[in-house]
């Protein structure tokens, strides 16, 4: 089984804000150089697609409205999906924030898969008031692309055996792994339909395409093998920001660092982790990229982050050059609550943290900020970047 969140970041835009409903949304980053994270059916009308400039979607449909989107309301909304989930099935993985794969086999003895499915799939809809489709086949493959084909909002089943057969109309832009690139060199040799693929020697895929052709091939004809992995949690946290304009100008890039630094280790305590590996990024305006990383003593303490942090990027940084995009990431992270040094940690720090989450819990994670970080506009701001399973 295949589950998939309908335009997930719209829909939960318009559960906060139904006003919403019935027009075109862009989420994503509000600069011209920020890029279409997610947007409505009715925005897909005019062409708009998920990682287009949002320059570009603008142009396309300048009535559409566009929303900054909001780490925390998603996440959380994911989380409690999730949560269904784990609780409903017996395997699942959880591929990205909202996308999922879950294995009912031998469910059919005691309930029935499809009706389990189905079932889930309404509760989901009540508990969470989000749109999810599914599908039910014998492989991820056949799942993934029959979801596609059940939005919005729709479920399906493939039967065993009718693989092929589902796969054989659609385009071979439905297969995954099938790029721009690949799809343009497959209508180069006349093929429009998986069908053609399926009916196709897979020594003449491999020849054309490497192997990448071979897999291509087998997706084609219904052949998937991959089991459904249990889901793990993430293994780092990360965020970068992309500026509107160039700059040269330290204490902007500074404070910068210190509001993405904040919110990070506000999330590695709300997730209750600790963070052993600091990374800072840097990308100029040639584009050329660089990072350097540092292991520290376990923590999620904002003070002992931010100087790592300034320290790397002060190690890091060429200051006579652009910077078009910083990152920070934490990794090496472990499930715990920091205890502090009683030689080192003051007692006022550690309850200054805790009533200072607390109000960030209550009222969002800008209620309460450093005054380095205060004002700070991170334009192309996409926190789902670095999260790895």
């Amino acid at each position: 089984m295949h589950m998939d969140l309908d335009t997930f970041f719209v829909s939960v835009e318009r559960k906060i804000n139904p006003k919403l409903i019935g027009m075109p949304v862009l989420v994503g980053g509000t600069g011209d150089r920020g890029v279409v994270a997610s947007c409505s059916y009715e925005a897909r009308a005019f062409g708009i697609h998920s990682a287009m400039p949002m320059k570009t979607a603008r142009l396309l449909c300048p009535q559409a409205v566009v929303v900054r989107g909001d780490h925390e309301a998603y996440s959380k909304h994911s989380n409690e999906i999730t949560d269904i989930i784990k609780e409903s099935v017996p395997v699942y993985e959880k591929t990205s924030i909202d996308e999922f794969y879950i294995d009912l086999t031998g469910m059919d003895r005691f309930f029935g898969c499809y009706k389990l499915a189905t079932e889930l799939r309404q509760k989901i809809i009540k508990e969470s008031g989000l749109p999810i489709s599914f599908a039910l086949s014998a492989n991820k493959t056949v799942s993934k692309i029959g979801t596609d084909q059940a939005k919005p909002n729709g479920q399906i089943q493939i039967p065993f055996g009718d693989e092929k057969i589902f796969l054989a109309p659609l385009s071979v832009k439905k297969i995954p792994m099938v790029g721009d690139k690949t799809y343009h060199i497959l209508r180069g040799m006349g093929i429009e339909k998986i069908k053609t693929v399926q009916e196709m020697p897979i020594e003449l895929m491999q020849q054309v395409l490497g192997e990448n052709g071979i897999s291509i091939w087998k997706k084609a004809n219904g052949i998937d093998t991959s089991p459904v992995e249990p889901y793990n949690e993430r293994k780092s946290l990360s965020t970068e920001c992309t500026f509107d304009k160039d700059t040269i100008d330290n204490d902007f890039l500074i404070r910068n660092l210190i509001s993405m630094t904040e919110k990070l280790c506000y999330q590695l305590r709300s997730e209750e982790k600790l963070t052993a590996c600091v990374t800072v990024k840097i990308r100029y305006s040639d584009f050329n990229t660089y990072s350097t990383q540092a292991r520290i003593a376990y923590t999620a303490l904002d003070s002992t982050l931010i100087e790592k942090v300034k320290e790397l990027f002060n190690k890091l940084y060429q200051k006579r050059m652009l910077v078009r995009l910083i990152g920070v990431r934490f990794s090496h992270l472990i499930q715990g609550t920091y205890q502090f040094d009683l030689f080192d940690d003051k007692t006022e720090q550690i309850q200054l943290y805790e009533a200072m989450d607390k109000m960030r819990k209550r009222f969002g994670t800008d209620a309460v900020l450093r005054a380095a970080g205060v004002g700070v506009k991170q334009r192309d701001f996409n926190p789902f970047n670095g999260i790895k399973k």
